[in-house]
């Protein structure tokens, strides 16, 4: 028997803040926003297209009329229906009016067929429009802003809130579309006898009002059983998910996954049981008093018809109309609701691109286009992570010269990766200056200060491009070169593995798509380096790129690097010491400090820290 375990409570999804927000409103909150909320989405819907956003609205506007005309045509039409004399003489004489109504009907449904057309054009655009400016501002920010847990919290939001924009477009519309249909039966029913405006809200509105507050009563609900759906969410990715399926069978953990299911899941089945009961009783409730509401308005054309002071046919399309209305109304409260969550989530998107631009770096008036690398000065540096009490890199100084290859070394947490990253230009430091020739790296363009760096990061992503076309990442200047792609890769050892792919450097890396391929740790890393090499820049960065890499790779590899040695200038980050031994100088750092320096000879004979470690390893090999 598998033993349940309950999973710990993961952090809200996107979708709940929308829902928490409408359970928190309240009814008269919802209406309350609601004029904002379809200003945003017009101003949304202008900016992507105009045209169309002008063609929905009067289109919209003129299916309510349309709508009004039909119901004042129907009344003529039953007027000479219901008038005295010969049928035939009554069925000619509602000719025009049948003609008329015919001409109305036909209209509003041309109408709604362009409106159609219009919202299914200017639905992409609007998901171009909002998710570019998404993509803009995530792309651009500084990559410290992605240490934040907040920032992460927001963007996965925001991220939903450009799939919301379009929601929120359309349900606006929709949400018109009903309004001008309440005022159209309004307006046609006031032609007909004022008194029966009253007559036609007692029989609407108490089926609106239940069908919000059973809206109500659901987003409450949801948002009780929030925990359970996204604990039903990873339990169903664990299950079905190409990533853990190997550790589901080798472990046996099939039974384990379906118990907490099961119990996951029976406790959501009963709750959402209850709340189907809750919401029948009001909206049974709703439609009881709405009924008896509809029976007064029948009483009230009776009375009406008897008194003389309507015609029948008067009391034939004010039945007309009071059916036209609850169409619109459920149509109305349907999208209220709608509007608001999605209005909800669309406000986290705006919230994210205001709070994001404070994550922008700075432009440096008139910055300078770089020269080639002379010297790299680091002085006084350092940078402190938002979640951690100790600095990463505390008060480092050092000096790299053209031409140098340089070992970064220390242990785990020391602060390298850091100190590097700094030097590229990827993190800002918290304290100190790094200079590129003599002048502050902020003095100099950021963009062409970038291309005369090149970084092999440790944790480097898998792009899911060809082969040859992760390579030429490296260097999107120009045109990616074949022989130049082929080059970097033999420094990186890849170019052998590259060509026993089933289409070689054409080899799509990616096996979600069709004759894409998997490659190992080891075979990435090799791809990655190449990607550095291709570049060829002044400063090269290597973050640990040997560590999953077989001996005869990784002398290949280094080889390449030591080649780079008086001509270019390199960074080599590692916790093999035995590669390092050649490097102009030496770099120790511990807790984020530089402790020593020097070249290895100078270090081992000083029998500090580098020392201890580069024993240590050594041992390793001749035991």
């Amino acid at each position: 028997m598998v033993t349940q375990h309950v999973l710990p409570e993961l952090r809200p999804m996107w979708w709940e803040h929308g829902m928490r927000a409408r359970v928190d409103a309240g009814l008269r909150g919802v209406f309350a926003q609601l004029p904002r909320l379809v200003a945003e989405a017009l101003r949304i819907g202008w900016r992507a297209d105009r045209a169309r956003t002008l063609v929905v609205a009067f289109a919209t506007v003129c299916s309510g009329a349309m709508a009004t005309f039909g119901l004042l045509a129907t009344q003529r039409v039953l007027i000479q229906l219901f008038s005295a004399g010969p049928t035939p003489d009554r069925v000619r004489a509602a000719l025009p009016a049948l003609v008329l109504l015919a001409l109305a009907t036909a209209t509003r449904g041309a109408l709604g067929t362009v409106t159609g057309y219009a919202l299914n054009g200017l639905t992409p655009q609007v998901n171009r429009e909002v998710e570019r400016r998404l993509f803009e501002m995530t792309s651009a920010v500084r990559l410290e802003a992605f240490d934040e847990d907040s920032f992460a919290d927001d963007m996965e939001r925001a991220s939903r809130g450009t799939e919301s924009a379009i929601v929120l477009v359309q349900e606006v519309f929709n949400l018109l579309a009903g309004v001008v249909g309440l005022l159209a039966v309004a307006v046609a029913v006031v032609v007909i006898h004022p008194l029966l405006l009253a007559a036609l809200l007692v029989a609407t509105v108490p089926n609106a009002y239940a069908a919000l507050r059973a809206g109500h009563e659901k987003f409450r609900t949801f948002l009780a059983g929030s925990a359970r759906r996204r604990r039903l969410w990873v339990l169903q990715r664990l299950m079905a998910e190409r990533i853990s399926a190997p550790e589901l069978r080798s472990y046996g953990l099939r039974d384990f996954v379906l118990g907490l299911y099961d119990q996951v899941m029976g406790a959501q089945t009963t709750i959402e049981m209850r709340l189907a009961r809750r919401v029948t009783a009001t909206t049974a409730v709703g439609a009881v008093i709405g009924g008896v509401a509809l029976s007064g308005v029948y009483v009230l054309l009776g009375a009406l018809l008897v008194e003389g002071q309507i015609p029948l046919a008067a009391a034939a399309t004010c039945v007309v109309a009071v059916q036209a209305a609850q169409r619109s109304l459920s149509v109305v409260t349907y999208q209220v609701d709608r509007v608001f969550a999605n209005g909800q989530h669309f406000n986290e998107y705006v919230g994210f691109l205001r709070k994001s631009a404070s994550h922008l770096p700075a432009e440096a008036a008139g910055a300078l286009e770089p020269s080639r690398l002379q010297e790299i000065s680091v002085s006084g540096v350092s940078l402190r992570y938002p979640d951690r009490d100790s600095p990463a890199v505390d008060n480092v100084s050092l000096t790299i010269r053209a031409g140098e290859t340089v070992a970064l070394v220390g242990e785990n947490g020391s602060g390298k990766s850091t100190l590097a990253a700094m030097i590229a230009g990827l993190r800002a430091p918290t304290s100190g200056t790094i200079r590129w020739n003599g002048r502050p790296l902020d003095d100099w363009d950021a963009g062409a200060l970038r291309r005369r760096v090149s970084v092999a990061l440790q944790e480097h992503h898998r792009w899911p491009f060809t082969a040859a076309t992760n390579i030429a990442l490296g260097d999107l200047t120009g045109d990616p070169h074949r022989p130049r792609i082929e080059t970097a890769a033999a420094m990186a050892a890849a170019h052998d593995m590259i060509q026993d792919l089933p289409h070689g450097y054409d080899t799509l890396l990616d096996r979600t798509f069709a004759d894409g391929q998997d490659l190992s740790g080891g075979q990435w890393q090799r791809i990655t380096a190449a990607r550095a090499f291709y570049r060829d820049a002044d400063l090269l960065i290597m973050d640990e790129p040997s560590s999953a890499l077989d001996p005869r790779a990784e002398d290949t590899l280094f080889q390449a690097i030591r080649g780079r040695q008086g001509r270019r200038t390199t960074i080599l980050i590692t916790h093999r010491l035995a590669n390092v031994i050649h490097a102009d100088r030496i770099f120790v750092l511990h807790d984020g400090v530089l402790v020593e320096q020097g070249r290895h000879e100078e270090l081992m004979t000083a029998g500090g820290r580098y020392a201890q470690l580069f024993t240590l390893q050594a041992a390793g090999y001749l035991a």
